[in-house]
């Protein structure tokens, strides 16, 4: 009775996820497709379309964020909008980034847009603590709008800083 000494690809996945990847790797490139652990493979594969649209996702939200920080919270506009501008379009080019390499992904953002919209708004909500209602339901901007590099919304002036 010959006994093996090395892990089988299974346990090689639950022991050393790197060394399960390149073995991985190596098979397909050499064409020992009957070796490859199909089981894990496809839940890898699975899992990164889901971390795609995750990472959109919360892209979108964060721009979302900042943009109504920028354009209704008073009182830390002057102070921060050079910070917020920054994340703007740090968060731009991450998503346009990952629309880049999966163009697939453009109905998904339109698809999510709205939700995001309300999400962001309670968070930005909790952020500032500001009341939601500062916050429109209908979104400050088109999603062509938000992804656009050169777009800002304009600065909502409240009662607060109207001048006597």
């Amino acid at each position: 009775m010959v006994i093996s000494t090395q892990p089988t690809t299974q346990t090689l996945y639950d022991q050393d996820y790197y060394l399960w990847l390149r073995t991985t790797i190596n098979q397909l490139r050499t064409g020992q497709f009957s070796s490859v652990d199909l089981e894990n493979l496809l839940e890898e594969l699975e899992t990164m379309g889901r971390s795609q649209k995750r990472a959109i996702k919360s892209l979108l939200i964060k721009l979302l964020v900042h943009l109504l920080k920028l354009k209704y919270w008073d009182s830390e506009r002057e102070r921060n909008q050079g910070h917020w501008k920054g994340e703007i379009r740090t968060f731009r080019t991450q998503i346009k980034d990952e629309l880049k390499d999966s163009p697939s992904l453009k109905p998904y953002i339109l698809e999510i847009f709205d939700e995001c919209y309300q999400d962001a708004r309670l968070e930005a909500s909790d952020r500032s603590q500001l009341a939601i209602d500062i916050f429109p339901l209908i979104p400050i901007g088109s999603l062509e709008q938000v992804l656009d590099e050169n777009w800002f919304p304009e600065y909502n002036y409240n009662h607060h800083n109207k001048p006597e």
